[in-house]
């Protein structure tokens, strides 16, 4: 049973300048030139113009922190992945563009570890679940997006060309946080 019922009317007799569309289009025309002298104005006098374009490769533009670029891992203090190989993000990836092969380690606090930790950017939508999956924030996503190469073969990375230290992603790292309420890291130390 609906909570509450709206009943459109469909067939709303509408009076001649109405049928018309003259509003409608006046106000269109008012938008679009507003904005066009807007930037005219800009354009001519040097002002704000910052609103109208970018000169990419001299000049970038500060994306927002929700910003999903390339996928990294994040590296520990000593150069080690936080990745503890639980296969979670690899399981959430639509793409399959993920591969992990863990290994274990002998008298460590953590056990496992990723010996080969593969993406394949080629494949990679940038969809952001494996970040989400992952229960150490050790795979984050980062602002790269420049990715252009000539072939195939050098779009697949491996764990030492992920591998991205913490410091570098402190403003993405703390930006997750505050979306899921976390108050700190989770405790992933290594040997």
């Amino acid at each position: 049973m609906p909570g509450k019922v709206i009943k459109v009317e469909r067939r709303a007799k509408l009076g001649f300048v109405e049928r018309l569309y003259v509003p409608m289009i006046l106000k269109g025309l008012a938008v679009t030139s507003r904005h066009f002298f807007h930037n005219l104005r800009a354009f001519v006098t040097g002002k704000n113009r910052s609103d109208l374009l970018v000169q990419y490769p001299e000049e970038r533009l500060d994306y927002p922190d929700a910003f999903r670029g390339m996928p990294v891992l994040v590296a520990l203090e000593n150069g080690q992945p936080r990745c503890v190989a639980c296969g979670l993000c690899e399981f959430a990836c639509p793409t399959d563009c993920i591969s992990i092969v863990p290994g274990e380690l002998e008298g460590a606090r953590i056990e496992r570890y990723p010996e080969a930790f593969d993406i394949d950017m080629s494949r990679c939508m940038f969809c952001g679940l494996c970040e989400e999956a992952c229960p150490e924030e050790a795979i984050v996503l980062s602002r790269e997006v420049e990715l252009a190469t000539y072939d195939r073969g050098s779009m697949l990375y491996d764990k030492k060309s992920l591998l991205v230290p913490e410091a570098l992603l402190k403003r993405r790292l703390d930006f997750l946080r505050s979306e899921y309420d976390r108050e700190d890291a989770p405790a992933a130390e290594r040997r």
